[in-house]
């Protein structure tokens, strides 16, 4: 028995007992995948052809990772993708995201550039003066961080390159912040630190945060990551700093260290999703804590109907082996369970000798894992956490799900402009795949952002006749039919839920509708439009 096989009203405890692994449907039924893929793109995967073939692959947004890279690096991953796109632009969209280095802090340069291995037990000084910048040994150690001695204290720890390397604050004296080693390591050049237990006053955007920024608005990127943010403010800069040219760009926050978790009600009302960033994270705080972090960061996400990334490591051995480990495909697959709307990859497809390879094993397991959820409480769930009253569109949202279910449905159809209407039908979790036909090729692109959306760019233009806007609507739902049955999404003579607006425009969304879809492919023959 396979979990479509029990009544709707079983418990989560019956479906997970109805699972079978004697299914082998991932190829037949690869599109109808809910959770998006993130690739990051390093020099190995940056070219048209490699980037079509990891869109082939499962590949839904490319991520530009900005700690690294020239500006003339990250305008060829931008034209490349475009050039995949082009290639084959019956394909599914790609959305571009622009990854923010983010306040950071580094130790300095060493000495004749030469590693030196220390002891634990060492005892060296930490220095915010200028003067050791470019000379460190193994008796001074430049940070970068003016304020260092002000907000640690003796006592507090240390977290030198991922945490490799840990050292214990003994003293502060003026600029000097005396540390011991508490383990063998080596101080190397520019190595990243962290301040567990400590808060932070860095500002949320550096100067080359800023120039990034203005980038990534002047190229037309879909969204930005932004890395360390630890309060709602850090949202606003963003935003501002965006400007009118990046005024649609999605900022998804990344909550990579304790002040973030600490302010997270704030930061949720203020971006429009959110990474647990699990590297920085798991250095920050205790790393047996990160997965109670991450199923939290998401259930707040999933109530808040705002999508959630779950990043780092995922299938970190799959950088250099053709297989991942089983506790890596577990991890994907509890993310998705978790409710993750969206999925990533780094290494194994920036720098990996195995990135088609990364994203199919990635697309398979979020693919099985989803059928593993047991929906109708989950419905049930997510509308009982939802404050009344609701809105009209969100209204209509929940009865589509709602009446999917009922129906026994094969699809939920939506007419967006701006994507919040498949936002919000996303929500509620439906089992079925929400097939959103926009005439905005932005939003076809960011709509990958929430779980099960199936974005279709409608290319006929705008500006219609009030006349004739009843004809537009049925053009763009048949428009929608067509495409989805082409890709296997949906089945001729299945139910489909169309929902709409009651006239032009964004935010009208209050309309829902009942469909059969044709059986006859000339019956979705879109018609004229003849102006009056």
């Amino acid at each position: 028995m396979t979990s479509t096989q029990i009544p709707a009203s079983a418990s989560r405890l019956q479906w997970l007992a109805s699972l079978t692994t004697a299914n082998d449907e991932f190829q037949e039924k690869k599109f109808l995948r809910k959770t998006a893929i993130i690739a990051t793109i390093g020099p190995k995967t940056n070219s048209p052809d490699m980037l079509q073939k990891l869109r082939e692959a499962g590949m839904n947004i490319v991520r530009m990772n900005f700690s690294h890279g020239s500006y003339e690096y990250h305008q060829s991953v931008i034209d490349n993708t475009r050039k995949a796109v082009a290639s084959n632009p019956n394909g599914r969209p790609l959305a571009i995201a622009l990854d923010t280095k983010g306040p950071e802090i580094r130790t300095g340069l060493m000495r004749n550039e030469t590693d030196i291995p220390i002891k634990a037990g060492h005892e060296f000084i930490i220095s915010t003066e200028d003067k050791h910048k470019d000379c460190c040994d193994e008796k001074v150690m430049y940070v970068d961080y003016a304020n260092l001695p002000k907000v640690t204290e003796p006592g507090k720890l240390i977290y030198v390159d991922d945490g490799i390397l840990s050292l214990l604050v003994l003293s502060i004296d003026g600029p000097n912040v005396h540390v011991r080693a508490i383990n063998n390591g080596t101080l190397s050049s520019r190595k990243g630190v962290n301040l567990p237990k400590t808060p932070v006053d860095l500002p949320a955007l550096s100067e080359k945060d800023k120039k990034d920024l203005q980038f990534g608005a002047k190229n037309g990127v879909d969204m930005i990551f932004a890395s360390f943010i630890r309060r709602a403010q850090d949202v606003l800069d963003i935003r501002e700093c965006l400007g009118p040219d990046g005024a649609n760009i999605k900022i998804i926050v990344k909550i990579e260290n304790e002040q973030g978790l600490e302010n997270f009600d704030e930061i949720l009302r203020a971006t429009d999703g959110v990474m647990v960033a699990r590297g920085d994270l798991g250095i920050e705080i205790p790393a047996s804590q990160v997965f109670l972090a991450q199923k939290m960061i998401i259930a707040k996400c999933n109530m808040a109907g705002k999508p959630a990334i779950c990043a780092t490591q995922m299938l970190e051995s799959m950088t250099y082996n053709p297989r991942p480990t089983r506790a890596e495909v577990s991890d994907v697959a509890n993310a998705v369970m978790d409710g993750a709307d969206c999925v990533m990859l780094s290494g194994e497809t920036a720098k990996g000798s195995y990135p088609i390879e990364s994203v199919r094993m990635m697309a398979e397991t979020c693919f099985l894992a989803e059928s593993a959820i047991c929906y109708p409480p989950l419905y049930d769930e997510l509308r009982a956490c939802t404050p009344r009253p609701t809105n009209t569109v969100e209204t209509v949202a929940m009865a589509a799900v709602g009446a999917a279910a009922e129906q026994d449905a094969g699809g939920i159809l939506v007419l967006s402009t701006s994507g919040n209407t498949a936002r919000l039908i996303s929500k509620y979790r439906p089992n079925v795949p929400i097939i959103t036909v926009t005439r905005s090729q932005q939003t076809a692109r960011q709509i990958h952002l929430h779980r099960g959306c199936y974005p279709f760019w409608y290319p006929e233009p705008r500006g219609v006749p009030p006349s004739q806007w009843q004809t537009d609507v049925d053009n763009r739902i048949r428009f929608g039919l067509k495409s989805a049955l082409e890709l296997n999404i949906i089945k001729p003579g299945s139910t489909v839920i169309a929902v709409q607006g009651w006239k032009q425009g964004s935010f009208h969304t209050n309309t829902m509708r009942i469909l059969t879809v044709p059986t006859e492919m000339e019956d979705l023959t879109i018609l004229p439009l003849v102006s009056q």
